[in-house]
């Protein structure tokens, strides 16, 4: 496959197979989802926003996700992996509460007062650059389900085979532009795959809601 230039093309490409969807809310992963949102609510004619999500890490390596939490979702962990690593969830009940306050605080960076918009019974589409593990994604639709859609799509440009397989149970659709067979991680996939700051993601979200940069 051709990789994207960036998260933009990926987001128009994107947009292109979404097009049966109608005044969609359309929920980006932050951060590098919300560039990859952009484009799509803007050829969907939908509203745009974040749904904040943070990986619950193994205690001793904390890069490893043995688990993730969305706003408005429980956290959803890896059972099998805790299995084998010895752990039961009791064990990183700390490490939850840690990222529950991090990903409030994170909720009012992005933003501030305004509620998440009302899902129930409206068309979600929820957007990240990429599916790796697909932890947070996962933890993502569960928390949009619990709001009442009437239906969820989970859109994505690239992704690891088994994930896109494993997350087909999780939403009513899941749109993946490509699903290489020697997947390793989601940069791979972009020419400009650069890190997104909090400020991009609020410049991003303006330009969504046809705002002043903040």
């Amino acid at each position: 496959m051709d990789v994207f230039a960036d998260r933009a093309e990926a987001g128009e490409l994107l947009a292109g197979r979404l097009l049966h969807l109608r005044d969609p809310v359309v929920l980006a992963l932050p951060r590098g989802g919300v560039a990859v949102a952009l484009p799509v609510a803007r050829r969907l004619g939908g509203v745009l926003d974040v749904l904040v999500t943070r990986k619950i890490g193994y205690p001793p390596m904390p890069e490893l996700g043995v688990g993730a939490i969305a706003e408005g979702g429980e956290p959803v962990l890896d059972l099998p992996l805790l299995t084998r690593l010895g752990l039961r969830p009791s064990s990183v009940a700390a490490v939850v509460e840690q990222e529950r306050r991090e990903l409030a605080r994170r909720v009012r960076v992005y933003r501030g007062e305004r509620p998440l918009p009302v899902l129930a019974g409206r068309e979600v589409v929820v957007v990240d650059d990429g599916l790796a593990t697909g932890g947070t994604a996962r933890a993502a639709l569960r928390a949009v389900d619990r709001a009442g859609p009437a239906r969820v799509t989970l859109a994505v440009p690239v992704g690891a085979r088994e994930t896109v397989r494993a997350l087909r149970g999780e939403a009513y659709d899941v749109v993946v532009l490509e699903t290489p067979a020697d997947f390793r991680a989601v940069g791979q996939w972009y020419v400009h795959f650069d890190q997104l700051s909090d400020a991009d993601v609020l410049e991003l979200l303006a330009r969504g809601r046809g705002e002043p940069n903040p």
